[in-house]
């Protein structure tokens, strides 16, 4: 065990230096466009003097690097899990445009149809949550669709920077299959300009509690708890987010990946209800580590609860080794806490990976 625990620290140390190597290039090579990003609005207390953001209600989610040496120092990665593919019919969803279907992708992944619109949530689909193709958190379960099997995507809601929601590879390989016709990408505040320096220029960037509308539907940026960061300089630089989208009948809330605040108590306050919520479960472990910036199981039932959610789904497991807790200890959780509030689990229920529900459940009875 001590040999495991050393080899993988070793590898650890391997890739932050790796890391900072190569990210201490790109940044010197692109200081130049960075310059030339919007300065951010005083005004607004989430906007800091010096071009970076912060929370609502926990200033900065910035441990020191001895913490993290800290917590992979003692670490015992806890073991993959197999998780077995739901069969799903591709060509069902490449062709449908009116019936209402959630598919769990993976991860933070989901395909929402409705109203005849195809929405993609953080799109991961490859082998690596990592700037690095050899290292970094490997993925131990496929993707439930491949690239190949998508349909047309009309919209990609996109929470922050961080690897494992922002995946290069997946963004260019949906963008260049849809060239002639390419989705329109909602991004939280700063993060258009790591768009068009791919060549992508469908993309709105909205800061909180800011508004967008797409034909019959309204988007909208909203608080969540986190941080952002791709390069060891650019930390809280650009901006993270949850996201709302409501048309006539139904009302989406992504919540990406965040810890717990009194943001979703407005958040609920605000909208009133959610039809259907996408809520992370997963990543939390240790707490002393992890608590600011990822929910548990029993503090995602506190979120569904603050926002009146007729139906949450739970996402961000079952997918990448990020944190110590088992892998398959989420949905378990969840679901202890869940009928601890006396709330039923098909109220907050978890999916397959690959699997497709349709949303037949949101039109019928209207209540919590």
């Amino acid at each position: 065990m001590t040999k495991r625990k050393n080899l993988r620290f070793k590898n650890f140390l391997i890739f932050v230096v790796l890391f900072i190597i190569i990210f201490s290039i790109v940044n010197n090579c692109s200081q130049s466009s960075s310059s030339t990003m919007p300065k951010n609005n005083l005004k607004k207390k989430h906007h800091l003097e010096d071009g970076s953001f912060k929370n609502n209600y926990y200033n900065s989610i910035n441990k020191p690097f001895s913490d993290l040496i800290k917590w992979r120092w003692n670490r015992v990665l806890p073991e993959t899990f197999n998780f077995k593919l739901e069969k799903n019919d591709p060509k069902f969803l490449q062709n449908n445009r009116n019936i209402p279907t959630l598919t769990w992708i993976g991860h933070s992944t989901l395909l929402i149809q409705k109203n005849g619109l195809n929405i993609l949530t953080d799109p991961h689909l490859t082998l690596r949550a990592s700037p690095l193709s050899f290292l970094g958190p490997k993925r131990y379960t496929p993707p439930g669709l491949s690239l190949e099997d998508l349909p047309i995507i009309d919209v990609i809601l996109i929470s922050h920077s961080h690897y494992d929601h922002l995946d290069k590879l997946t963004i260019k390989k949906v963008y260049e299959r849809q060239s002639e016709n390419p989705p329109k990408i909602f991004v939280p505040l700063k993060l258009k300009e790591w768009f068009l320096n791919l060549g992508i220029n469908h993309v709105t960037e909205l800061d909180w509690n800011e508004s967008s509308k797409l034909g019959e539907w309204h988007v909208h940026a909203v608080p969540v708890q986190h941080w952002s960061s791709r390069t060891p300089f650019d930390r809280n630089k650009t901006l993270w987010a949850g996201w709302v989208m409501e048309t006539e009948g139904f009302r989406f809330f992504f919540a990406g990946d965040t810890g717990y605040s009194k943001d979703f108590k407005k958040l609920g306050e605000r909208f009133g209800q959610f039809d259907l919520a996408a809520i992370p479960i997963g990543a939390y472990e240790p707490r002393w580590f992890m608590k600011a910036a990822h929910v548990n199981p029993e503090e995602a039932v506190m979120i569904h609860q603050d926002i009146n959610a007729r139906y949450s789904v739970g996402i961000h497991w079952g997918t990448f080794i990020l944190t110590d807790e088992p892998v398959n200890e989420p949905p378990i959780r969840l679901l202890a806490a869940l009928k601890k509030e006396g709330i039923s689990k098909e109220k907050f229920f978890v999916m397959k990976h690959g699997e497709t529900k349709t949303l037949d459940f949101l039109i019928k009875e209207k209540g919590p």
